[in-house]
């Protein structure tokens, strides 16, 4: 995730799309700010002339995929957390890195399991779903799909 690590922001309305990266501590308050985060992103890459403002719908899924992601990210990886947002045409792009090499897989679905849904929510809402192993720990994306209708 190249550039400063604090901040990437806001190409502009001319470009391929929007992005930001966010450094994260790692500890649990970095869950709440996550989400704050990403709807100022959002809000931002509007006012910047990039598309239109997201539906509440959307800005409510990307709320709740950052926060499962970066959470599991929190729980299972020593150290900080890159959270990158793009806001692209037809999509919002949630990317999450860790420094954990094991790759994540979601769990059967249990009706009476307490916890451990998270991948599970997010494969549902998310129009794609991608893990890649990188050099230290891994990068999780989820993209979400901005049409009315999806």
């Amino acid at each position: 995730m190249g550039g400063d690590p604090e901040r990437e922001c806001c190409q502009g309305p001319n470009s391929m799309g929007v992005e930001e990266t966010i450094a994260l501590s790692g500890e649990g308050s970095c869950i709440a700010e996550a989400r704050h985060r990403t709807a100022a992103f959002l809000t931002r890459a509007a006012a910047a002339g990039f598309g239109s403002t997201v539906s509440e719908r959307v800005l409510g899924l990307a709320q709740l995929v950052v926060s499962e992601l970066v959470t599991n990210a929190c729980k299972h990886a020593p150290g900080p957390v890159l959270l990158r947002l793009r806001r692209a045409e037809a999509a919002v792009e949630v990317e999450v890195w860790d420094s954990h090499p094991e790759i994540p897989v979601a769990e059967r679905a249990d009706p009476y399991r307490v916890g451990r849904h998270g991948l599970e929510i997010v494969q549902a809402v998310a129009a794609e779903f991608t893990v890649l192993p990188e050099a230290a720990g891994k990068r999780v994306t989820a993209r979400i799909d901005l049409r009315p209708s999806a």
